[in-house]
């Protein structure tokens, strides 16, 4: 049963709680008497604030109800913008090491120092995929100036696909944390060579 009808209810007993006091005061009173004048006008008044309570307490649950929504929807659209601005926090420490790790000769590999770093970059990594965070490299893919950020073009081509990626992007689904950084070109046709646009 809601707060409203329980409300309803005892505002009703209370009515006939007065009603019936207000029978039994016609019934004691002398035969022939009328019914006193100042009891029907406190009746009419305790009903009228009654009233006046009962849509006081009605606004008051709307409006709590909507407050209450309100705070859900801002909080649910707040959760994402914190967790890409913490993310983004922690990209360029990524950027970093995997820029380290590229730099490592071949016959270090073996080395304690470096399986040490293997290890903190697959923390890293595991640390993006538990929050969803997949990473934008799109060799290849054409330059979409949405997810990418070019800063070079190859000369003498139309600069529509991706040729060469210099940062990587990452994304929460598809919200964008950061665009890719890369090159632009022209595709790479069957034999594998680099069309050149006509001057």
């Amino acid at each position: 049963m809601t707060n409203n009808n329980k409300d309803q209810q005892r505002v009703a007993a209370e009515e006939q709680e007065l009603n019936g006091q207000h029978t039994e005061a016609l019934e004691t009173d002398e035969p022939g008497a009328e019914p006193a004048v100042d009891e029907q006008k406190e009746l009419e008044t305790v009903r009228a604030e009654r009233d006046r309570y009962l849509d006081q307490l009605q606004r008051s649950v709307a409006e709590f109800t909507n407050y209450r929504r309100r705070s859900e929807q801002e909080r649910a659209q707040l959760v994402p913008i914190v967790r890409r601005d913490v993310l983004l926090q922690f990209l360029p420490v990524m950027d970093d090491l995997e820029r380290a790790m590229a730099q490592i000769p071949e016959d270090k590999w073996s080395d304690g120092w470096v399986t040490g770093l293997v290890m903190i970059e697959s923390k890293f990594r595991n640390l993006l995929e538990r929050a969803d965070v997949t990473p934008i490299d799109p060799v290849g893919e054409p330059f979409d100036p949405s997810r990418h950020e070019a800063v070079a073009t190859e000369p003498g081509t139309d600069g529509s696909t991706v040729v060469e990626v210099y940062q990587k992007g990452y994304a929460i689904g598809d919200v964008l944390i950061r665009p890719a950084m890369v090159k632009t070109g022209a595709p790479q046709d069957e034999d594998g060579e680099t069309p050149r646009a006509e001057a």
